[in-house]
């Protein structure tokens, strides 16, 4: 995607953000960066200078979109957006995805014949940075910030966390070059775990929005071999306590919320993240 489209969806995710509102800057930035494949198929929706409203052929099966909801034409803009992917999409069977507390969007897709699925869903979750916890230390290990230049060992790092068996991450070194270059990624926001023997274990990516003091958890990982020591949590508070520093007031966080994959949740609640709204999958065939 180019950088001043991605700037644009990443504006009006800023300036409409709420508990009740699905995308934050930093979400937009991983998306956009971590495949090198990734879609650019946008278009905005602009009035007087602004951006009301956008969509995202993520992949040519898939719409993400977003609109100002206090727009005084915010159910036209969002009726567009949505006759906009369907018209320009070569798949048959397409899916989207919101929160459950995106009232005008539910009411717009189904009006188009998008239905709620049934799979794997999401919960937001929230954390008041001004209770976050110490840091824990984790013998036999360090934990300290990505450094300029370190796209190689940062991106083998989430690979081995993210890797299933017989399959492999599209994290690319030359993937995560690029998203270090992508507002609004900080490497000081970004922790590693480091294993005596120098290798990197486990990660914690945080992305802060200095417009809301919204810091984004995306993505945590920790290598197979070195789980259950508290490394995951060590990583994410670690960044966590970085970006408060930095100005972030309030954490945010979006583990699977169904029970087919739970643990991630516990982990982020045994950190003090509660839960809010959940996600909806909708389909249209």
């Amino acid at each position: 995607m180019r950088d001043d489209d991605l700037l644009a969806l990443q504006s009006l995710a800023s300036r409409t953000w709420t508990r009740a509102a699905r995308h934050h800057p930093g979400q937009l930035a991983w998306s956009a960066r971590y495949a090198e494949s990734t879609s650019d198929v946008v278009r905005t929706w602009v009035e007087d200078g602004r951006v009301v409203g956008w969509g995202w052929a993520e992949e040519p099966d898939w719409l993400e979109l977003c609109v100002d909801s206090t727009h005084p034409w915010a159910t036209d803009v969002a009726r567009e957006v949505v006759a906009w992917f369907l018209d320009q999409t070569p798949a048959e069977v397409t899916r989207t995805m919101v929160l459950a507390s995106e009232h005008l969007l539910l009411t717009v897709l189904g009006e188009a014949g998008f239905v709620p699925e049934k799979g794997p869903w999401f919960t937001h979750h929230h954390l008041d940075l001004a209770r976050l916890r110490p840091v824990p230390d984790v013998p036999g290990y360090r934990l300290r910030a990505v450094q300029s230049g370190e796209a190689a060992p940062r991106a083998a790092c989430h690979r081995a966390a993210w890797t299933p068996p017989g399959g492999s991450s599209q994290v690319t070194t030359a993937a995560y070059d690029a998203l270090m270059a992508t507002p609004p990624y900080r490497a000081d926001l970004d922790r590693v775990a480091i294993a005596a023997d120098g290798s990197w274990v486990a990660s914690c990516l945080v992305w802060l929005d200095d417009a809301t003091g919204v810091a984004l958890v995306e993505p945590v990982g920790c290598a197979p071999e070195h789980q259950r020591r508290g490394l995951a949590s060590a990583v994410s508070l670690a960044a966590l306590a970085a970006a408060r520093a930095a100005g972030a007031t309030q954490a945010l966080v979006c583990p699977r919320g169904d029970q087919d994959h739970p643990v991630p949740a516990v982990l982020y609640r045994g950190l003090g993240f509660e839960p809010g709204e959940r996600t909806v999958t909708l389909v249209r065939e």
